[in-house]
């Protein structure tokens, strides 16, 4: 190994670079074959490098969501939703929303896809950099009763704000008491117009008074849930039940 190759492996460990220093080599021969120029043989290098380093943290992003399972935009069955609105879901796929700090919501029977799309549109946003947490909507109402029993529910709101985006699967599947229902209204209320919300439900919004029993509290939540949102309604029967006959017996 040259002096200079070996000044080259010990910069890319110094600067936490490795696989600078894995492919410095092959590039420089590409390069001194092609005719690259100096800028061209660094951008390479660096490139690889960058390359490298989002998908490793993208990786890490995908993890630390908590996804109960790994589902893609891609892998969507348009065939059982045809009424899915391709389009917008595609230009949900790009995160943009997250930028303006948009909701997404999914409202639909079981079983329709909606929360294959809400993963699929947090990997997305994972894969582009950004800070994602999936839970259902009891999961996050058992969060927050914990850091208020601790004292720590201003903190942890503020803690969540971090997130770029909060996914809330199954709204409207457990009703919620009182308490449980001014927790959630807290949580949305603390990411208003500051931070994105994608929500899942099976119930239409007129329903939702059923949830929190409370139709203020829902009305209120509703509101600043759908000020700045995206609403996508999917319908038709389970795609999970598709091909199963419906079995019926008789008793004497």
């Amino acid at each position: 190994m040259s002096e200079l190759e070996s000044q080259l492996e010990y910069y890319a460990r110094a600067l936490k670079a490795p696989r600078v220093g894995e492919g410095f080599r092959r590039l420089g021969e590409q390069a001194r074959a092609d005719g690259w120029s100096h800028e061209e043989y660094l951008a390479a290098v660096l490139s690889r490098e960058v390359s490298e380093r989002e998908a490793s943290g993208a990786t890490l992003r995908i993890k630390a969501a908590r996804f109960p399972g790994f589902k893609t935009l891609e892998e969507f069955n348009y065939d059982h939703q045809p009424g899915a609105d391709r389009t917008l879901i595609a230009h949900l796929g790009t995160s943009a929303y997250l930028q303006e700090a948009k909701n997404v919501i999914l409202l639909g029977p079981p079983g329709t896809g909606k929360t294959h799309i809400a993963i699929g549109l947090g990997i997305k946003a994972a894969k582009t950099g950004h800070r994602v947490l999936f839970d259902t909507a009891n999961g996050w109402v058992t969060r927050l009763q914990e850091a208020h029993s601790r004292g720590k529910l201003a903190a942890e709101l503020t803690r969540l704000r971090r997130y770029s985006l909060l996914v809330v699967d199954e709204v409207g599947y457990v009703p919620f008491d009182q308490d449980a229902a001014n927790l959630f209204f807290q949580l949305v209320s603390s990411r208003y117009e500051h931070a994105s919300l994608i929500l899942t439900s099976n119930l239409p919004f007129g329903r939702w008074g059923e949830v929190f029993g409370d139709p203020t509290i829902a009305s209120a939540m509703i509101d600043r849930v759908v000020h700045h949102a995206d609403v996508l309604s999917l319908k038709g029967t389970s795609y999970r039940l598709r091909g199963h006959k419906t079995l019926t017996s008789t008793t004497d």
